[in-house]
């Protein structure tokens, strides 16, 4: 039996690090920015201990291109680095100087130190074709060395002249990378990784970054023009944002952010990944799906959280229990600040619910540890106006009249107040209470919620005659004997391509409409659904509208339209009768709503003049 150790050869990992360590290779800029914010970090700890003597001075990052020399240099004025340290870090690939610090000094502001992978200065070999390191230790009367490589395992160390301590890193750009000797593109890489650093840095002597954004602050230090202030900074051409959740957790994990919820006035502005997740203020990605809920990725801000693991490339999260515990304690503090404003300031609240609305509703849909909380504060909107209902306020307010006969809460609602008017008016003269639900997410949501609150039933009011929104009611009898009744629901059959009618004959009130259109509940909302969706459009979505035509017998207009003996125009009416009703559910379109304008004007006597208005 052998037994040994596995070993690396540089000549075989260097190839691999220059093409496939990260998949964008302007991710070199953040990894050797990080580099240089780490040792200036570790200077300052240093010297809180008493380990590095005197004043530390301008820590300023610099960054200077030279397209001429094809070369862009990062410098510090950190810790810098010995010869033997030189060797140490920069001859062994992945070994982390950031991991032996911390071990080193544990307990001592480690959670500033960025790296811990002990690879990201390599990220340099994908676009130089040389790497010069600069550097002169911060220990008294230490020697500067300069070391030098070309991406093969061969290098040289030599000792140089160099006044002040740090570290410059000189990148001679080679021939495919040379779009990185752009000044613009190089600003636009450090704005989008390090606009957030806590170490000023300088590209061609402007500073691009705020070393202290508004979640490195307690809040007790921030006023509400900060918040304000600082979502301008990362959002600049977005309305101001309704309200804002500061995090700031130590234990069992360490977790700082802002999150703001952003005002939506319409279904279409709603827009994901627009969370920015950091590590030590080091942006990592605007991918947060593991970390942040599902239905919290309509919101904006910042996360920053130094326990979140990450692979080398800082890109992708991977599974870890602190990422689910992330994922929990970030649902638990959006529901108790909702639930806060809404105990507090109602009255904001319900202003402000046509965007709360969607992350509300969205949230309780997928998540039942959130629906628990929100049922407190998830509010439905009076059809009236005004007026807003939690579940048990409606309850309380309808549960008398709409109970139906299985002990249900019958909930009426209106998808479109506008069209659905007629309907709604219907519903209310018998006393019940109508609320509005009409936004893109609604159609889904009565069908989740419908599946958690076994003892509620959402029913729109277009979905059956008044007197059958609650329970089915025995049909009353009409004025019309059984031969007339006969004759009417004949008059009214016909075939419509689109739509899948049946007509029926009731004793409705005499100021009830004289034709009213409904659409059944389920096969109406599958088809929203599928439409919203596209999840069912094989199916529901391409099915024929179903449609029932109620003719109610007690209205006046059919004791005439009976005894009419002009057969065609006995036709027209009931056929315009029948359209009035279609369009009162949005199903009169093209040649159908054609035909009934041009009908309309020859029952009122002006065919020619129908003719003519039609033309023009």
């Amino acid at each position: 039996m052998q037994k040994g150790s596995i070993r690396v050869q540089t000549e075989n990992i260097f190839p691999i690090i220059k093409k496939f360590l990260y998949s964008e290779h302007d991710i070199f800029i953040r990894e050797l920015v990080s580099n240089a914010v780490d040792a200036t970090q570790k200077l300052r700890t240093l010297s809180s201990i008493g380990e590095a003597k005197g004043d530390l001075g301008d820590l300023t990052i610099d960054i200077q291109l030279d397209k001429e020399a094809k070369t862009i240099t990062i410098s510090d004025k950190g810790v810098g680095m010995t010869a033997e340290e030189v060797d140490k870090y920069l001859n062994q690939v992945a070994f982390s100087g950031a991991e032996e610090f911390l071990k080193k000094y544990k307990g001592q502001n480690e959670a500033n130190i960025i790296g811990h992978f002990g690879l990201g200065f390599y990220s340099s070999f994908m676009v130089s074709e040389r790497v010069d390191v600069i550097t002169r230790s911060y220990r008294e009367g230490a020697q500067a060395v300069k070391w030098e490589c070309d991406g093969s395992p061969e290098y040289s160390l030599e000792d140089v002249e160099k006044a002040e301590r740090g570290t410059d890193i000189v990148l001679h750009i080679n021939e495919e990378s040379q779009e990185f000797l752009d000044a613009d593109r190089i600003s636009a890489t450090l704005k989008k990784f390090c606009r957030f650093l806590p170490v000023p840095i300088k590209f061609e002597g402007e500073q691009i970054n705020n070393p202290q954004p508004a979640w490195t602050k307690k809040p007790s230090e921030l006023t509400a023009q900060d918040y304000q202030d600082f979502y301008k900074e990362l959002y600049p051409y977005s309305e101001a944002p309704l309200f804002w959740i500061h995090l700031n957790v130590d234990y069992p994990f360490s977790l700082t952010g802002i999150l703001y919820f952003p005002k939506i006035k319409q279904s279409y502005e709603i827009q994901k990944d627009k969370i920015q997740l950091y590590s030590n203020q080091v942006f990592v990605t605007d991918e947060v799906k593991d970390i942040v809920p599902e239905f919290l990725m309509l919101l904006h801000g910042v996360l920053d959280s130094p326990d979140i693991p990450l692979n080398v490339s800082r890109s992708y999260l991977q599974g870890d229990p602190n990422v689910k515990k992330i994922n929990n304690h970030i649902t638990k503090k959006v529901a108790d600040k909702l639930e806060d404003i809404f105990n507090k300031e109602r009255k904001e609240f319900e202003e402000k619910w046509e965007s709360l609305g969607l992350f509300v509703k969205y949230g309780m849909m997928t998540d039942d540890k959130f629906l628990e909380k929100a049922v407190k504060f998830h509010i439905m909107e009076d059809v009236k106006g005004g007026k807003f209902y939690t579940l048990e306020e409606y309850r309380s307010q309808a549960e008398g009249l709409q109970k139906n006969k299985d002990g249900k809460l019958v909930i009426l609602y209106t998808s479109n107040p506008v069209q659905q008017d007629s309907y709604i008016q219907q519903a209310l003269a018998k006393g019940f209470v109508v609320v509005k639900l009409e936004t893109i997410v609604d159609a889904a949501f009565i069908n989740q919620m419908e599946s958690k609150w076994p003892d509620v039933h959402f029913t729109r009011v277009d979905s059956d005659i008044a007197d059958n929104l609650i329970d089915k009611a025995e049909t009353t009898g009409s004025v019309l004997n059984t031969e007339e009744e006969t004759a009417l629901k004949q008059l009214f059959e016909r075939q419509v391509p689109e739509l899948h009618m049946t007509v029926e004959v009731k004793g409705l009130s005499p100021e009830a409409p004289p034709v009213v259109a409904t659409r059944p509940e389920f096969m109406r909302r599958m088809k929203d659904m599928a439409a919203v969706s596209g999840s069912m459009g094989g199916f529901y979505a391409n099915m024929p509208d179903e449609v029932t035509l109620t003719v109610n017998g007690n209205h006046a207009i059919f004791q005439t339209i009976l005894k009419e003996d002009d057969k065609a125009r006995q036709e027209k009416l009931v056929h315009n009768l029948s359209d009035l009703a279609l369009l009162s559910q949005g199903l009169l379109k093209g040649n159908n709503l054609t035909h009934f304008i041009q009908r309309s004007v020859d029952l009122m006597g002006g065919e020619q003049k129908g003719k003519i208005i039609l033309e023009a």
